[in-house]
């Protein structure tokens, strides 16, 4: 039985649709008709920890999921970080917090405004393609695919992971899957680094 109990899909494979693996070899690690847990801590041993991070993102609810992407982009964030970037990650924040229209479309304006670079950008874009329209306003509206946003999660956590230290970026890819894990077991993935 799978302790992550903010997963609702029963197996790795209902979530291995929506996405492609990095690594290749990762195929071999992970077991679709087996619970997502089996396959997530299997890939985090075999180091493969990119994947790892798109099979969660893509298992947590959308808020966690979005949360988690907020707590990577607040760990890289400097004093060097622009007021832009990080005005994208407190937009996100409140979105997490409570995920209302005026939120959503804060965090879509200023994820334009920072140009997706940054992992307080994709932050803010995890929100925005969480729910509502992606056309403009007074525009036929067009939902954003399913599991769109958890796209723009792994994207966020994986650049935070490299901008933070290149050198060290399995530590925080640990880190992060770590903080991840914590709320899919219903936590809020405030934990210490190892």
């Amino acid at each position: 039985m799978s302790d992550l109990i903010k997963i609702q899909a029963l197996t790795a494979d209902e979530l291995l649709k929506e996405f492609e693996l990095t690594e290749p070899e990762a195929e071999a690690v992970v077991i679709p008709d087996t619970a997502p847990q089996i396959s997530i801590e299997r890939l985090i041993a075999a180091g493969f920890y990119a994947d790892a991070i798109k099979l969660l993102a893509h298992g947590l609810p959308k808020r966690e999921s979005v949360w988690w992407a907020c707590l990577a982009a607040r760990k890289a964030q400097t004093a060097e970080t622009s007021e832009d970037n990080i005005n994208a990650l407190l937009a996100t924040e409140a979105w997490a917090k409570k995920p209302t229209e005026e939120n959503r479309l804060r965090c879509k304006a200023l994820g334009e405004k920072t140009q997706y670079k940054t992992a307080a950008s994709w932050a803010a874009t995890a929100a925005n393609w969480c729910t509502g329209s992606m056309t403009p306003p007074g525009e036929p509206e067009v939902q954003p695919p399913p599991f769109l946003y958890a796209h723009a999660v792994a994207g966020c956590i994986t650049l935070a992971a490299a901008t933070i230290d290149p050198e060290a970026i399995d530590d925080y890819y640990k880190h992060f899957l770590a903080q991840g894990i914590n709320l899919a077991r219903g936590g809020n993935g405030l934990i210490e680094e190892a």
